[in-house]
């Protein structure tokens, strides 16, 4: 792959790296939001639900940032774009779709 395409997939990786930490932390001030001013079983309930699931997204979310991280350590290795299974380039549009992508279709079925 070209420099000017590995930089292209370099920026969007970083820019959804940059969105994903974002959400995070917007997930984890959900999370940790005090239960000041619930009034009943009811609205106790809600606000559990609501920690339960930004728990579950930040969890995705930390997940994301993982495999972006390793996207871009794989552009700094020279092994972007290649399948870590057969060594196969992997298709751009694949790349462009999920730049996390470590397989080509082939390997990731």
């Amino acid at each position: 792959m070209d420099q000017q395409r590995l930089e292209y997939f370099r920026n969007l990786l970083l820019e959804q790296r940059r969105q994903a930490s974002e959400d995070l932390r917007a997930d984890h001030s959900t999370a940790l939001e005090g239960d000041d001013g619930v009034e009943d079983a009811g609205e106790m309930s809600e606000l559990d639900l609501n920690r339960s699931t930004a728990v579950d997204l930040a969890d995705r979310e930390t997940h994301l940032i993982d495999e972006i991280d390793a996207a871009l350590q794989r552009i700094e290795n020279g092994t972007y774009g290649q399948c870590l299974r057969c060594g196969k380039p992997l298709d751009e549009e694949r790349l462009k779709a999920m730049p996390t992508a470590r397989y080509d279709a082939e390997c990731q079925a």
